[in-house]
């Protein structure tokens, strides 16, 4: 009989971090992470890879025109901000029992 096997990816990235892009046509933005779809690696970062949406007019908006809206961009694309205001990569290692992420250029516990 075949295991199941956990195919959910861990990300060092969560919902609510500060992050910079690396790559990219937004590469060296910043901005929060607004969500992240696991099933495709992606993430929703506030004000970074704005594409524009065209809306048709309607009750809410009776205008129309033309929308400036945050696409996802791919979650290696993105670093995470410390504590000291610098990207850095992210490590994990037990403190009290718990599993932390902590920053690996300062060393300290990212929350």
């Amino acid at each position: 009989m075949e295991r199941k096997r956990n195919t959910q990816r861990k990300f060092n990235i969560r919902k609510g971090d500060i992050v910079k892009v690396i790559a990219g046509d937004s590469k060296g933005q910043q901005g929060k992470v607004l969500s992240i779809i696991t099933s495709t690696s992606r993430a929703l970062v506030e004000g970074v890879n704005l594409t524009s949406k065209h809306s048709k007019p309607s009750t809410a908006n009776p205008n129309g025109g033309i929308v400036k809206k945050e696409a996802t961009i791919d979650i290696s694309n993105l670093m995470l901000i410390d504590g000291t205001g610098k990207a850095t990569r992210v490590g994990r290692r037990l403190e009290n029992d718990k599993l932390v992420r902590y920053s690996k250029k300062s060393g300290e516990v990212i929350k």
